[in-house]
């Protein structure tokens, strides 16, 4: 079966305007609005004589009541800037994509055609969440890019717990920032493996087997394995504070194990599998899922020490007191230790060899590491340390690093994990939603549905700053149905469902073809119509931009923008109130509002967020 993105490319929309010349990195059929542009950088082009590459450049998106804007001086012609403008003004008449240009100082504003943009934009909402997705068997109503990056591959590693303690809230940002990566790579056409590489391997495993022997319990082990084990960690713990002799103790348990010997590793096979079976289940509550659990001590010891053999013939690696280890100096990365002195290997000597076994694996394209600002320079030295090996793909690896998170803990004030912080935020959900019965009452299943809102404040307000900053957590905001928050963005889709339940006799609309969207351009509704779609036809190009930009706050922002613009035409572009002679406006009207929730619903899915239909 064809993918979204190989019929994407067949995709021949069924409004089409006058034909453009076809300028490098654009994608009307994925994007409308490149060919309004394009038309914008024609009338330029051919007016002051630029190559219609560069006029393309500088056609930008207005600010508020503008559609798109061009700064004269950007193209550094020679000139008086008014007399540049006049030149393009004489030039132009309006056509089916542009409807005026108006010269404000240094710059010219475009007005598009509104019932062409309308028509244009909406068609290929309905149509890239609809027909093509069908087309491909794909329900995921995913929508952006599509095929930017046909027959690419990536691996993004993310989340990355350690077995044997619980799910920690400082997980969380690697585990949301992956998922939205998997997701936005996934839009763009890329095949996608998402991996999670657990710290399943290390003296601390040592430390919890030698410390089972003398407080572990099988019953508490079965009832929740990585509490348990967590549990056993911290009291053996406090007993090497008291006793030198633990530690020496959990080393050498840690050396049977790296050694193959198979009664040190029967009961961390068991935990393993346990502790994996405990991540499934809060991965499937935050709406997560990966292809691949692997992690440290699956990467093979030859892999190792193939790399470490490579490293000395290469004269790379010295020695310092029975250790091994690279000087970066040069590069101002210090010294890097690639075997302990016991002859163990080392979390970088691990990350080498799965790196080499990765791509031998699966041929990458890019591998994209997930991991916090505090391991800048642990992923510095990895990257430049393959480097120095002359592997080729080395340049093709990418640290996507994000600060830490502050002050999160429970409502009481104590440290907190991860499902105490989505208890708390769907109990303290339920309780709003009680509030008000009659809603409460038609809610389906009300405890999933809290769950899904607090998990959605959770996720909102890490996703809605620029990922490299720290934020403080923040329960009263997070959890708010005022202001830019994740309850009001599922308020917002949930206001767009209701509309199918309360017009029924509109339904099932027409195709975007044999509907009257004329109706949807002024005099005959308010502006915010308008809004709505210029809006929508600029989603694809946020998601292009979170692509390079691997910033989930850009989409975030986005979904705030649609959601402003809904709730301020909701009460101005109405569509119960009107009678059967209006029937064509209501339905436009209708359409518009669908294509408004489907778009709306295709960001907060990028956002690994379930859109709601009652709360």
């Amino acid at each position: 079966m064809a993918t979204a993105s190989q019929l994407l490319k067949s995709y021949q929309p069924s409004f089409s305007l006058p034909p453009l010349p076809v300028i490098p990195e654009t994608n009307p059929s994925a994007c409308v609005l490149d060919s309004f542009r394009t038309a914008i950088a024609q009338l330029l082009s051919e007016s002051l004589g630029l190559p219609i590459e560069k006029a393309y450049d500088g056609v930008d998106y207005g600010k508020k009541g503008e559609d798109f804007t061009v700064a004269l001086p950007r193209f550094r012609l020679p000139g008086k800037v008014d007399e540049i403008a006049k030149k393009v003004i004489d030039k132009f008449t309006p056509n089916e994509y542009i409807e005026s240009v108006v010269h404000d100082k240094a710059f010219l504003h475009f007005r598009l055609n509104t019932n062409n943009m309308i028509r244009a934009v909406l068609t290929q909402v309905y149509e890239l969440t609809h027909v093509v997705p069908k087309s491909a068997g794909r329900e995921d109503g995913l929508y952006g890019q599509n095929s930017v990056g046909e027959g690419k591959k990536v691996i993004i590693e993310y989340s990355s717990p350690n077995i044997a303690k619980s799910f920690h809230v400082g997980h969380l940002r690697s585990t949301i920032i992956g998922a939205f990566l998997a997701n936005l790579y996934k839009t763009c056409g890329w095949d996608v493996v998402s991996m999670n590489y657990l710290g399943d391997w290390g003296t601390q495993f040592g430390m919890i087997a030698s410390g089972y022997e003398k407080y572990g319990n099988q019953e508490a082990l079965e009832a929740d394995a990585i509490k348990h084990l967590f549990d056993v960690y911290v009291q053996v713990n406090k007993d090497a504070e008291a006793d030198p002799e633990v530690k020496a103790n959990a080393a050498a348990w840690f050396k049977r194990m790296e050694d193959g010997d198979p009664a040190a590793l029967e009961n961390w096979k068991v935990w393993r599998s346990m502790s994996i079976k405990k991540y499934e289940d809060e991965y499937e509550r935050l709406n997560v899922s990966f292809d691949v659990y692997t992690g440290e001590s699956e990467v093979g010891k030859e892999s190792i020490d193939k790399a470490l053999e490579r490293l000395d013939e290469m004269g790379l690696i010295e020695e310092s007191n029975g250790a091994k280890l690279i000087n970066l100096e040069k590069w101002k990365l210090g010294k890097a230790v690639v075997r302990k002195k016991d002859g163990t290997s080392i979390y970088l000597t691990r990350d080498i060899g799965g790196a080499i076994e990765r791509y031998e694996k699966y041929k990458f394209d890019k591998m994209i590491y997930v991991v916090s600002s505090q391991q800048d320079l642990h992923l510095a030295q990895f990257f430049k340390v393959l480097e120095l090996m002359e592997f080729p793909w080395a340049k093709d690896l990418l640290h996507i690093n994000y600060g830490l998170v502050q002050g999160m803990s429970t409502r009481k004030g104590t440290v907190v994990f991860l499902n105490q912080i989505i208890n708390e935020a769907a109990s303290v959900m339920h309780e709003q939603m009680k509030a008000n019965e009659e809603k409460y009452s038609a809610v389906e299943d009300p405890e999933t549905t809290s769950r899904e809102i607090g998990i959605t404040g959770v996720k909102i307000q890490d996703m809605a700053a620029k990922r490299i900053n720290n934020y403080t957590f923040n329960w009263e905001r997070m959890l708010s149905f005022e202001g830019d928050t994740g309850p009001y963005l599922q308020y917002a889709h949930v206001r767009l469902e209701s509309l199918k339940r309360k017009n029924p006799h509109l339904l099932p609309l027409a195709e975007p073809k044999d509907l009257k969207l004329e109706l949807l351009a002024s005099p005959h509704t308010p502006n915010q119509a308008r809004e709505i779609a210029f809006l929508l036809g600029s989603y694809p190009d946020v998601v292009k931009t979170a692509l390079k930009t691997h910033e989930p706050s850009g989409v975030v922002t986005f979904a705030f923008r649609l959601a402003h613009a809904i709730s301020s035409a909701w009460d101005a572009v109405v569509v119960k109130s009107l009678g059967e002679d209006e029937k064509d406006k209501a339905s436009a009207r209708l359409f518009l509002y669908f294509c408004a929730r489907d778009v709306l619903g295709s960001a907060l899915k990028l956002l690994t967020i379930r859109p709601l239909e009652r709360m």
